[in-house]
């Protein structure tokens, strides 16, 4: 996949992706994704099919970063005043937006899009996930509480909903997700107080702090 469809362009070149996005969506919607092409998107878009070839490569790439685009968290997630109350939280709405039929959807055309480039955009999507944990696990940090790491969350926690959901044999459930986390936790550690910086003596010998 071109990197360059990885970033958050500005001008024209923004506009263009926002076009080009929206008539992905649009398009999807009244003719249905298995009748899309890249010279119906470019007509409906406004730009030349060679744009979007140039650009993201091939339909699969732009429907990667289509999906990507939706993947991108809208906002930090919900406080709820302690870590494990937290990430139940999360996970709950994760699951529920993962095993949804546009979820679904979204992680299909993401594992489609090229793996190649310097960031490609699985890392990405990933990247946005873990990014998430790490400001629930930040918070937990700061009210003293344990806290596991956010690998763990992701390996424990993120990674079986994404492989129950996209390769079965049957979904991930709420119960499930609840015994992943309770699982993790187990490994939670209460982050260690930064020492007190130990007060330098003030007595002067000789002109010398000592």
């Amino acid at each position: 996949m071109n990197t360059r469809s990885s970033l958050r362009p500005g001008g024209r070149s923004a506009r263009v992706q926002a076009a080009v996005h929206q008539a992905v969506k649009d398009l999807g919607e009244s003719r249905g994704r298995d009748n899309l092409t890249v010279p119906l998107i470019a007509a409906r878009a406004g730009v030349t099919p060679s744009t979007i070839y140039r650009r993201w490569g091939d339909l699969a790439d732009l429907l990667a970063d289509v999906a990507k685009e939706e993947l991108r968290p809208d906002g930090e997630p919900e406080d709820t005043g302690s870590i494990e109350s937290d990430l139940r939280k999360w996970a709950e709405q994760y699951l529920d937006e993962m095993s949804s039929a546009v979820g679904l959807t979204m992680m299909r055309d993401v594992i489609a899009g090229s793996a190649s480039g310097d960031n490609p955009v699985p890392c990405q999507c990933a990247a946005f996930t873990q990014s998430q944990i790490q400001i629930i696990i930040d918070r937990g940090i700061v009210r003293g509480e344990a806290v596991p790491r956010a690998e763990a969350v992701m390996d424990g926690v993120v990674a079986p909903i994404i492989y129950r959901t996209l390769f079965g044999p049957a979904p991930m459930t709420l119960q499930g997700v609840h015994a992943l986390l309770e699982t993790c936790m187990k490994g939670a550690t209460r982050p260690r107080k930064k020492s007190a910086v130990r007060g330098e003596s003030r007595t002067k010998t000789g002109g010398k702090v000592v």
